[in-house]
């Protein structure tokens, strides 16, 4: 029988090493965060998050004494960094926290990770929410192969050039969307493809959550001259022709 060997690949963190840990939050429900995000909010040092008053009513719901708070966003990430990394290296556990999921994904610290691989801070992911995959499995739509983009552009023409590029692709194709602007941006989906299968995924988790299932001219004339609310994800099927 062949002898495997194991070998290391990088910093593998442990409860007693300093670094950094990414913690999934909740998109919306505050009971969906998992017991091993709780277990490490309740012993990290400190928590770095985008917004200090939406943590600490996560806090507040599970009872989690009070932590340190550091902002941490878009505007001061870079600035923040240098401390963060200074107290990693001391020993401290400082937990990243976005306002809702995975920290790095469409929100801040992909700097502070990158940062933290360049310079030997261990980093731990601990897995949990996403608006991502929750929207794309409940969509309808196929999910063997899908391609997230993020934001849509809020600028006409480069939205214009994301929407064909997601019309073209075989793969599923899911963005986040500006309640304002989904009208508008279904209006652009059902002008060139009327008949694709889309869905709209407005306010998961929440308690007026709400899915929009069907072709891209039925959405659009569903949400043309309507004003919709909530943090939108949208969701649009691959070519298959």
């Amino acid at each position: 029988m062949a002898e495997t060997t194991e070998f290391d690949c990088g910093s593998s963190p442990t409860a007693a090493t300093g670094g950094i840990r990414l913690v999934a939050g909740p998109i919306g429900n505050l009971g969906d965060v998992t017991l091993r995000a709780l277990a490490l909010l309740r012993d990290c040092h400190a928590i770095a998050c985008e917004d200090t008053r939406h943590t600490r009513k996560l806090l507040e719901r599970h009872e989690i004494p009070h932590k340190p708070l550091l902002s941490l966003h878009e505007h001061n990430e870079d600035h923040r960094i240098t401390e963060i990394l200074a107290r990693a290296r001391q020993g401290e556990i400082i937990a990243v926290l976005s306002d809702a999921g995975m920290p790095t994904i469409s929100d801040p610290g992909f700097r502070l990770v990158r940062r933290c691989i360049e310079e030997g801070v261990p980093v731990e992911v601990l897995p949990g929410p996403s608006a991502v995959l929750t929207a794309v499995a409940g969509s309808g739509l196929p999910t063997d192969a899908f391609y997230f983009g993020g934001f849509l552009s809020h600028k006409t023409g480069k939205k214009e050039k994301q929407l064909e590029r997601a019309l073209e692709r075989v793969e599923t194709s899911i963005f986040f969307e500006s309640p304002h602007r989904i009208a508008k941006t279904l209006g652009i989906l059902a002008s060139r493809a009327p008949e694709r299968a889309v869905c709209v995924a407005r306010e998961l988790t929440k308690r007026h959550e709400t899915w929009h299932r069907g072709t891209a001219q039925k959405l659009f004339a569903a949400f043309d001259g309507k004003t919709a609310r909530g943090e939108i994800t949208l969701v649009i099927a691959g070519d298959k022709s």
